[in-house]
């Protein structure tokens, strides 16, 4: 139904502008009697700072703010959050340290199950798995924040430092990730998300965007991992099919970290040296980012390669942009003893490695019909080599089963629309 408020006669119009005015006094005083109840908690560290704490985030309500005051704090237990509309503040990543090392339960150092959370300003240091998981959440706001395992790169680390999935409106801003054996920086079957102005240093894979839509990583510093950042889509999960990711203005440099993933880890199979990584996702622009400094390749296109019986997933990117990055030396010391792309790209490339992979692989019917325009490969790069392998004459044997002229990939770049996320 429209409804024509203009043709109204003027008895109406005041009646609705009444109505109008009495909505609009309504929603400002509940406003005001939110903001008069929201409280404000304080922690500071001593003796039971775990209890204190804890009972802080269960007695909070919505619009409440938690401090935990500037100091070193020391769990053997892990904490939870289960309040909507709330934020969890420290006084600094520097000064606020919640120290795991001698944790005893818990799965993770703080778990977030709740909608609407701002974390800010605090460090979690060495937690016994994930640093910070957040599950199903509509809307999380994790800023300067610090997440890090202080011994150093090692399969017993926890798995990831941020680790927010199945979840909505993610906002991960200003972040520290050291040492995580999986990824410092995650985001699992989630959409609508923006990984911006971190680091990610000495973790398996810096940066990863997994089975997720709708994202935009820029501003980041992805140094010293294995692989620096991932974009991947993998079978067996709920939510498949990642698209629309745009991956911009980020540094993956100098990511020369052994793999150091525990066995049977997907990301077990990245070679040390490896920039950006692309894997069976579709809609994906990769522009304006510095690749520099990686052993292996700076940046691989890839398919799944492994066998799945999922019927559901497709396992081949399709439609990825690639235009405007920079590309430093690449393929100088490629890590033959992980996986299997650094030592099948080693030996079709005879050794010369280029700064830009993709390995070929499409369905079956795309080999002997092509690819339908929507679904190609698109580079717009001056200063880049390039391989990739012809499939057909690759299964038949041929000597030289590759192309090397990133020109046959020409065509116009159509940008996807930047992320934006529902603020709180």
């Amino acid at each position: 139904m429209i409804v024509a408020i203009a043709a109204s006669a003027p008895a109406a119009q005041s009646k609705n502008l009444k109505n109008m005015k009495r909505i609009s006094f309504f929603s400002i005083t509940l406003l005001v009697a939110l903001n008069l109840f929201a409280k404000e908690f304080y922690v500071g560290p001593g003796p039971d700072a775990h209890e204190r704490l804890q009972e802080a985030l269960i007695l909070m309500e919505e619009g409440d703010t938690l401090i935990i005051k500037g100091g070193y704090y020391e769990f053997e237990d892990g904490l939870s959050l289960d309040v909507d509309n709330v934020t969890v503040m420290g006084e600094g990543m520097d000064s606020t340290i919640l120290d795991f090392k001698n944790q005893q339960s818990g799965a993770q150092g703080l778990l977030v199950t709740s909608d609407k959370v701002t974390l800010r300003d605090f460090s979690i240091l060495d937690a016994k798995g994930d640093a910070l998981k957040v599950i199903g959440a509509k809307g999380i706001n994790m800023i300067n924040l610090k997440t890090e395992w202080t011994g150093g790169p090692k399969s017993t680390n926890g798995a990831y430092g941020f680790y927010p999935v199945e979840s909505e409106d993610v906002l991960i801003d200003g972040c520290v990730a050291i040492g995580a054996s999986d990824a410092g920086i995650y985001v699992g079957q989630s959409k609508n998300i923006i990984v911006r102005n971190s680091v990610a240093q000495y973790n398996v894979a810096g940066i990863e965007i997994e089975n997720s839509y709708y994202a935009d990583v820029y501003n980041n510093l992805a140094s010293h991992n294995t692989g620096g950042i991932l974009v991947f889509d993998l079978p067996d999960l709920p939510q498949q099919g990642g698209h629309h990711i745009r991956v911009f203005d980020n540094k993956s440099i100098d990511n020369d970290t052994d793999n150091f993933a525990p066995e049977g880890n997907i990301v077990g199979e990245v070679p040390r040296g490896t920039g950006i990584i692309i894997m069976a996702n579709s809609d994906v622009e990769i522009f304006n980012n510095v690749m520099s400094g990686n052993g292996t390749v700076n940046l691989s296109i890839v398919s799944y390669g492994d066998e799945t019986e999922d019927p559901n997933y497709y396992p081949h990117p399709k439609n990825i942009q690639v235009h405007g990055n920079t590309y430093g030396p690449s393929g100088f010391d490629p890590d033959l003893d992980t996986g299997d792309l650094a030592k099948a790209l080693y030996d079709i490339s005879g050794g010369n490695m280029p700064d830009i992979f993709w390995d070929g692989i499409v369905p079956f019917s795309q080999i002997i019909l092509g690819q339908p325009d929507e679904e190609k490969l698109v580079i717009d790069e001056d200063n880049a080599s390039f391989l990739t392998i012809k499939p057909i004459k690759y299964m038949l044997g041929f000597s030289n089963p590759t192309n090397t002229n990133k020109n046959d990939f020409s065509g116009e770049i159509v940008p996807l629309r930047a992320i934006s996320i529902e603020t709180f």
